[in-house]
């Protein structure tokens, strides 16, 4: 039988347990996707890029390394997976393409300041009862960067898109030191779903 000692040990260490796994998980990559229907994509075997570019819309300010890295980690991420990379769109099950970008963000958070507020209960100075809670807000703003990337799969036989998935991150400053390790990651959570 636990003691009240050994008890207490338990139950701080899966209270840290509990803070460590949210504080772990806060800035995790939201993945998502969209399958068309009407296209069955259970045959296929072999892909190849959409464009030549390889991305769909090819931005003015992105950056030339950084685009080869996600130009990498899509195509590995369909190769891991067991599709075959040919040249030719034309003579491919289907084509793949994607799109990358950033949006920087604002988060504001306002709540009660209860710790900088006096209660009072009692007679007031004048001899009147009064009671209540005077209370402030804090308000923090926060600014960080939310980075996406999309990968498109086109049915060649058909001319229609086939599915669409998706990942939305915060990015960290983890991510800009590391950023080849979060390419890797995004697009390998996001082709998985495919």
């Amino acid at each position: 039988m636990l003691n009240v000692k050994s008890k207490m040990k338990i139950l701080i260490i899966a209270a840290i347990a509990v803070i460590g796994v949210g504080c772990a998980n806060q800035h995790n990559a939201v993945v998502k996707f969209d399958k068309n229907a009407e296209v069955n994509t259970s045959q296929y075997k072999t892909f190849a890029w959409l464009k030549e570019s390889k991305i769909l819309a090819v931005s003015e300010d992105i950056n030339p390394v950084m685009k080869l890295r996600i130009d990498d980690a899509v195509e590995n991420a369909f190769i891991a997976k067991g599709y075959k990379l040919i040249a030719s769109a034309e003579d491919a099950d289907f084509a793949i393409s994607y799109t990358v970008g950033n949006r920087d963000k604002i988060k504001v958070s306002s709540y009660p300041a209860t710790y900088n507020s006096g209660f009072m209960w009692g007679r007031g100075y004048y001899g009147g009862m009064y009671g209540g809670m005077n209370m402030g807000t804090e308000t923090r703003v926060q600014n960080y960067t939310e980075g996406n990337l999309a990968v498109d799969v086109y049915d060649v036989a058909s001319h229609q898109p086939a599915w669409h998935g998706w990942a939305v991150k915060r990015i960290t400053s983890d991510d800009k030191e590391a950023p080849e390790a979060l390419i890797k990651s995004l697009a390998e959570q996001v082709v998985s779903n495919f």
